[in-house]
């Protein structure tokens, strides 16, 4: 099972916004620096189960929701990342993107 700590990431900043919480106020909750949580948010570190516990704790989510998702094997891998990408897309590139995706789709079918 492939693990995206890019989505991870993206999850726990979603959470900690909604939260209202700057970077700064969750890494001294958590006795973590700016630069690690940055890092994790960004997918380039990585935190341990002990850590995403108390994290899940102080943002009142649920691990399953920070790593629901994170495998590529997922049903519904990436969904609300990609309707939030196309979402602060122009028309015009939504439907770029969405040609692109057919081209891709189809390569997949084809082999």
């Amino acid at each position: 099972m492939a693990i995206d700590y890019n989505v991870i990431g993206q999850r726990i900043k979603r959470a900690r916004l909604s939260k209202n919480l700057t970077q700064e106020d969750l890494a001294e909750k958590l006795d973590i620096s700016v630069a690690f949580l940055s890092r994790v948010e960004r997918g380039n570190s990585h935190v341990n189960l002990k850590r995403l516990n108390q994290l899940c704790g102080l943002l009142d989510v649920s691990e399953g929701y920070i790593l629901n998702g994170a495998s590529s094997t997922s049903d519904n891998y990436l969904t609300e990342e990609f309707y939030e990408l196309l979402h602060r897309c122009s028309p015009e590139k939504q439907k770029l993107i969405y040609n692109i995706a057919l081209v891709i789709a189809d390569e997949d079918n084809n082999k």
